[in-house]
């Protein structure tokens, strides 16, 4: 029997990131992708020119519909947009006892913002709880948490015991928007060692869809039934060697996708 995860989020147009990017990365890393829409974008590797929500009555249809049905063993969620969104997708997933994923979708690559500021507020008080893991970039997590931006290990760690003070039961603080030339993420979960995951920088503006092909393939690993810090550490290394192939498909003008199907085929 395939292993199932679904993902809740929002579409792009331009394939690089968001739902494309998640139903790629589960592919690859073989597990059965299914999906729930809650945003359609008009977006490409240079800009989101448009946002437009799914109605509330059909994301929770869609919702309904997956996991009436599908055998789903995770749950990615990403972009939600409004506070709206968010309360629908949390009443819909209530009953849901599997492993939820939740990246805090706030900013585009391109530097637009996908998550109304008045519905932080709601993420932490509604889904953030629910989440097995949280995965924010730095600039995220100070958000959630009304903070400075970390910029040392040090703080990255306080953050991450913060946000699970609020109810995660584990954070991944991704340290790609620190300085230096060795990135680091660092896992932190209540009852645990902190766990690091560190590699070179890769120099490239080919990085569009990086936050949710981590997030999904972490989602794909705990479908497969794998432990938090295997499924962190499979993800890790998947993330990498898209990030690594990422020159090889020149898509478009600005910032580029990853590849995905790196292990699979070379443009």
């Amino acid at each position: 029997m395939a292993h199932i995860a679904l993902t809740i989020a929002g579409s792009d147009s331009g394939g690089g990131a968001g739902i494309q990017a998640d139903l790629k990365t589960m592919s690859a890393l073989g597990v059965y992708g299914a999906s729930v829409i809650t945003a359609i974008t008009a977006q490409n590797t240079q800009a989101v020119t448009g946002v437009h929500g799914i109605p509330l009555d059909m994301i929770t249809a869609q919702i309904d519909a997956v996991l009436s049905d599908l055998d789903v063993g995770a749950i990615k969620i990403g972009m939600l947009a409004t506070p709206e969104i968010i309360d629908c997708v949390a009443r819909a997933i209530a009953d849901f006892d599997g492993a939820i994923v939740l990246d805090p979708v706030m900013i585009a690559k391109s530097g637009d913002a996908l998550l109304a500021p008045e519905a932080v507020s709601t993420l932490c008080r509604v889904l953030l709880p629910r989440a097995r893991i949280i995965t924010p970039n730095l600039p995220e997590a100070a958000c959630l948490l009304d903070r400075p931006t970390a910029t040392s290990a040090q703080d990255m760690v306080e953050q991450g015991r913060a946000l699970c003070a609020l109810g995660a039961q584990a954070v991944l603080m991704k340290g790609g928007h620190a300085e230096g030339e060795i990135c680091e993420d660092i896992l932190i979960e209540a009852g645990a060692e902190v766990a690091r995951f560190s590699a070179a920088r890769q120099h490239t503006k080919n990085t569009h869809g990086t936050g949710c092909t981590l997030s999904s393939a972490i989602a794909a690993g705990l479908a497969k039934g794998l432990p938090l810090d295997a499924a962190v550490s499979e993800a890790h290394g998947y993330l990498q060697g898209a990030i690594a192939a990422a020159d090889d498909l020149q898509i478009g003008q600005g910032h580029g996708p990853v590849h995905h199907f790196h292990r699979f085929w070379s443009a």
